[in-house]
């Protein structure tokens, strides 16, 4: 009973047994924790579209784009670390392992507080620069500033708990996840629907659930003395080695950032079709959110099981786990697809009764939904070169998608689909645009896998070099990266 215990909610080694089972039993818990982490955003959305209405409900995803923009640093700092952290549990360096865990520990303290005060004061005037409408501005400001006076909660949640997927575990952090996903729903209905705090208690309900999640995953953390040497030591920033997760999580995090700015200049297109069609472009992302969900899991979990092999000297089987992950990834995606053109109208139905949003939400997330066949290429052949330690290819396709062809996309179609009946242009424009991106990003991401530059980025070359051992990247890396 004890062993089972342990191997269900101990580290996961990815280095032995098959990689499909590994990466199966790696995934599911995993996608269920982001299906219940995607749940935070979904149930404001939900709750605050049925008690307060379609203004609102606009407001909620009119702010979005605003948080992921902020919030790409971060995630570059918790790419880079779990990049590192799953070579380091590979390689069985439990000493430097530990030290990569407290100085990333302390460079999150400092980021998050910096993007807390930015967020503040930066939220109104972005929401000014996007035209934001009237009618749902003041909404909008103060759902932001709310979300990232409490940002520190989701910031030490989320690279917490990708420290932990590094070394294999990836239950406890789900099981942390859904107590706060359950308060948050409960809160939610006690502040906006009881107490009637509009948007407004929808974010604090937010913010106090991240804050116990980040909690328990601390928690989780210092009593893990199997894996890690915990003390006070680990703490003290080596800036060594702040330097190579930041030069590893950089391209991550520009990345996001490019996502992000991107979404704000659609985002600008989408507020310019009114008050109506932004509640529409809200409930599509939800849904949409759940939707590519697997994806980014599979994702995920291609990165731990490429860096753990990777740094155990197991390239061959980083070969054989990729070929197993893109199978299952594309079946989920089959399976979705599914779901989307059956079932689209009904998922639309849960956040409004307004049947011209239902429509036409309907219509947007059948446009989308071949594109997830796309992503999930995209997700696992990405997930695989940031393993190796690869970050910045995955970062250029970024660009050339989101930057290069998507934004001329939404805009260009916006143009010329101009007329009586759709003056600015037909909203489709801003899903195609998306789609557009998704394959051909498929079709880059592919080319770039085949070639295998990739293969050359190890952070830790078969127990020759560790960048912890010798605190400075050998010669022959430092010209690679």
């Amino acid at each position: 009973m004890a062993n089972k215990l342990t191997s269900l909610f101990g580290t996961q080694d990815m280095t032995v047994g098959s990689p499909i089972n590994n990466i199966i039993r790696f995934s599911i818990p995993l996608l269920i924790g982001n299906v219940a982490q995607q749940l935070y955003s979904t149930v404001d959305a939900i709750i605050v579209g049925k008690y307060v209405g379609d203004d609102a409900l606009a407001a909620v995803g009119a702010s979005n784009p605003i948080i992921f923009l902020l919030l790409g640093l971060f995630m570059g700092i918790s790419g880079g670390a779990g990049i590192i952290v799953s070579q380091f549990f590979g390689a069985k360096q439990k000493e430097r392992l530990s030290k990569t865990v407290g100085t990333t520990l302390t460079l999150t303290l400092f980021v998050s507080i910096f993007i807390t005060f930015l967020g503040v004061f930066v939220s109104k005037p972005i929401l000014s620069l996007l035209g934001t409408p009237t009618e749902i501005f003041q909404m909008t400001a103060d759902y932001l500033i709310i979300v990232f006076a409490g940002f520190i909660g989701a910031a030490f949640y989320n690279i917490i708990s990708g420290i932990l997927r590094g070394m294999g575990d990836s239950v406890m952090p789900l099981i942390f996840l859904l107590v706060a996903c359950f308060l948050n729903i409960g809160l939610d209905l006690l502040f906006v629907a009881a107490f009637e705090w509009g948007v407004a208690g929808a974010a604090i309900a937010t913010i106090i659930s991240q804050i116990i999640s980040a909690i328990l995953c601390i928690i989780r953390l210092m009593k893990m003395n199997d894996v890690l040497i915990i003390n006070k030591q680990m703490f003290i920033p080596e800036m060594k080695l702040v330097k190579h997760i930041v030069r590893i999580g950089l391209p991550s995090g520009i990345t996001q950032m490019i996502f992000s700015t991107a979404g704000l200049i659609v985002q600008s297109l989408t507020n310019s079709f009114g008050t109506t069609f932004i509640a529409v472009s809200t409930v599509v992302m939800r849904v949409d959110g759940f939707a590519i969900m697997p994806a980014f899991t599979f994702g995920i979990a291609m990165t731990t099981f490429a860096g753990q092999n990777i740094g155990a000297g197991k390239m061959d089987r980083v070969i054989k786990g990729t070929k197993s992950g893109m199978i299952v990834s594309c079946i989920t995606s089959a399976v979705i697809v599914g779901c989307i053109l059956i079932f689209g109208g009904v998922l639309m139905g849960m956040f409004t009764n307004t049947p011209e949003v239902i429509d036409m939400g309907t219509r947007m997330l059948w446009l989308l939904s071949f594109g997830y066949f796309g992503m999930s290429i995209t997700q696992v052949l990405s997930g695989v070169m940031r393993g190796a330690g690869d970050t910045v290819t995955p970062m250029w396709v970024s660009i050339l998608t989101t930057v290069v062809l998507r934004v001329p996309i939404a805009y260009g179609m916006a143009f010329l689909t101009r007329s009586a009946e759709y003056p600015l242009g037909r909203p489709e424009s801003i899903y195609v645009s998306l789609l557009s991106a998704w394959v051909f990003g498929a079709v880059i991401t592919a080319i770039a896998y085949k070639i295998g530059r990739w293969k050359k980025k190890s952070l830790i070359m078969s127990g020759k070099h560790s960048i912890l051992e010798e605190t400075e990247l050998p010669a022959e890396l430092e010209l690679e990266s």
